[in-house]
C-alpha cells in the first residue's frame, strides 16, 4: 500500500509510519516544519515533505493517515477528500492495530511515557518481543519511538486530547492519574473525568485495569465487570524502588509500580521486572540528564518535558531530592497560550513553592491549530510572572536567558530546561 501522513513529525503519528514502514508499505510524510523526528524518518527511507500542499497528495495513495491538530481545512486533508482516497486520524489507524494484538494501553495526565517505557522494556527483558509505540525517544530503541515486535503484545501510549483513547480497545488499560489536562478541549475537569471513565468501561470483561489509588478521582471511576488492580506510592515495593531505581522522585516510584503491576498480571516473575527498573535510565525529555558547558565552566544540565503545574512540581522537586545541596537554576517555557490561560492559577501556585534557586520563565510555545486568538492576546509569560512575584523568578526571552545564564551561572550548579514546546533546542547549546 502506498501511505501518506499528515503531521508526520508528531510523536505518536511518526511512530504508526515506522510501524507501515516495517511492514513493507511504501510511506511519505509531510510536516509545517523539519525537526529531529522528520530527519530521523527520512534516514529510514520515508519520503518527508516540509509544508503542507495540496500538490503532495496524489490518486495513487491507497490511504492517508493525518494527525488529531490537523483540521479539516488543511490543502492535503481536503485534496485526500476531493480524490476520495480513504483519510483516516491517527487515533483510528492506531486503534486498527489494537484490536490485532494483546494491547496494553497506558492513560493518564502525567507519566504516560515513563510508564510505557518501562512496562515495555519489562516485556522485552520477558522475552515477550512486544511492539511498542511510546511518545519519546528510547535509547534501547535506537533513539526511537518505535519498536517492532513478533510477539503477541503492543504496548501503546494512549493520550485523552480529542478523546484519540476512545478509539483503542485495550486489554489492559493502566491509568497513572486524572487531572486538569487539555482543558482547550475538555473545557472542565468534569468532562475530563467522564471521558477517562468512558475510556475505562471499554474494557472486556476478562480485562485488567492498573489504577493508582493515590488518585481520588480515579478511584471513583475504577468500578466495573472488568478486574481492577490499585497501586500506590506507599505500596512495600516502594521502598525497594526507591533504592534501585536509576531516575528520581516519588513520581517515578508511581509510574514504576504500575509497571510492576502489569508485569504481574501477565506472569512475569518480578526478579525480571525489578531487574528490568533497576536498568531504565530515561529517556528523551524526560529527565534526561548530561554534561554540560557555560562559558568554559562544567554543569549538570537536565532537559525535560515536564509542562502541566503537576509535571513541574513533582520534577523540581525531584531535581532538589537527587541535588540536595547544589544551586539549581530552571528555564521553563510554556506550552500553548490556551493551557497557560486554563492553568493560570495552578502555575502561579506550583512556582511559588518550588525548591529552586532561579527561575527564568521564558516566552508562550505557539502550538499550531490549538490557539485560540482571543486566549493568545490576553495572556503572556511576563504577567505570568508578575503573578508569581518571587524575588528568584524572572521573565526573559529565550536568547537573553541563554545569555544571562552563560555569564552567572557557576562550576557545578545545575540547570533544568523543561517545556514541551523547542526549548530542547536550548539544552543542547550547553
Amino acid at each position: 500500500m502506498k501511505i501518506h501522513f499528515i503531521g508526520i513529525g508528531g510523536i505518536g503519528v511518526s511512530a504508526l509510519a515506522q510501524y507501515y514502514l516495517q511492514k513493507g508499505h511504501e510511506i511519505s510524510g509531510s510536516d509545517l516544519v523539519a525537526s529531529e523526528i522528520t530527519y530521523f524518518l527520512r534516514k529510514k527511507g520515508i519520503k518527508i515533505l516540509i509544508g503542507n500542499k495540496e500538490e503532495n497528495i496524489n490518486k495513487d495513495f491507497d490511504l492517508v493517515v493525518y494527525s488529531p491538530a490537523v483540521k479539516t481545512d488543511n490543502p492535503e486533508y481536503k485534496k485526500a477528500k476531493e480524490l476520495d482516497i480513504k483519510l483516516k486520524s491517527y487515533p483510528e489507524a492506531l486503534g486498527d492495530l489494537t484490536k490485532q494484538y494483546f494491547t496494553i494501553a497506558v492513560a493518564g495526565a502525567h507519566g504516560k511515557s515513563t510508564t510505557t517505557a518501562m512496562i515495555a522494556l519489562i516485556l522485552i527483558k520477558a522475552g515477550y518481543d512486544p511492539t511498542v509505540v511510546v511518545g519519546t525517544k528510547l535509547k534501547e530503541f535506537g533513539d526511537s519511538n518505535f519498536k517492532m515486535g513478533q510477539g503477541k503484545y503492543l504496548v501503546i501510549e494512549a493520550c485523552e486530547y480529542d478523546d484519540s483513547f476512545l478509539n483503542y480497545f485495550p486489554k489492559i488499560i493502566v491509568v497513572t492519574n486524572v487531572d486538569k489536562e487539555h482543558l482547550d478541549y475538555f473545557k472542565t475537569f468534569k468532562n475530563v473525568i467522564k471521558e477517562f471513565k468512558n475510556f475505562i468501561s471499554k474494557l472486556p470483561k476478562d480485562g485488567f485495569l492498573v489504577a493508582n489509588k493515590d488518585d481520588k478521582n480515579l478511584v471513583k471511576i475504577s468500578k466495573g465487570k472488568f478486574t481492577t488492580k490499585h497501586y500506590s506510592t506507599i505500596q512495600k515495593e516502594s521502598a525497594k524502588l526507591k533504592k534501585t531505581l536509576k531516575i528520581p522522585g516519588r513520581h517515578n516510584i508511581s509510574n514504576a509500580l504500575a509497571a510492576l503491576s502489569v508485569a504481574r498480571i501477565l506472569n512475569i516473575k518480578d526478579e525480571i521486572s525489578f531487574k528490568s527498573l533497576s536498568e531504565y535510565g530515561g529517556s528523551w525529555r524526560r529527565f534526561e540528564i548530561k554534561q554540560g558547558i557555560a562559558n568554559g565552566k562544567k554543569i549538570i544540565v537536565i532537559s525535560d518535558y515536564g509542562h502541566h503545574p503537576t509535571e513541574i512540581l513533582a520534577t523540581l522537586k525531584a531535581t532538589r531530592e537527587k541535588y540536595p545541596n547544589k544551586k539549581i537554576w530552571c528555564v521553563f517555557q510554556p506550552h500553548q497560550y490556551q493551557r497557560t490561560h486554563y492553568l493560570f492559577k495552578d502555575f502561579v501556585k506550583v512556582f511559588r513553592k518550588v525548591p529552586i534557586d532561579n527561575i527564568i520563565i521564558t516566552d508562550i510555545y505557539d502550538v499550531a491549530g490549538r490557539e485560540e486568538e482571543k486566549i493568545s492576546s490576553s495572556v503572556n509569560s511576563e504577567n505570568l510572572v508578575k503573578k508569581i512575584n518571587e524575588k528568584n523568578i524572572k521573565y526573559m526571552s529565550l536568547n537573553l536567558a541563554e545569555k544571562f545564564i552563560k555569564e552567572n551561572i557557576k562550576n557545578g550548579e545545575v540547570l533544568i530546561i523543561m517545556g514541551a514546546g523547542d526549548i530542547y533546542k536550548l539544552a543542547d547549546k550547553f
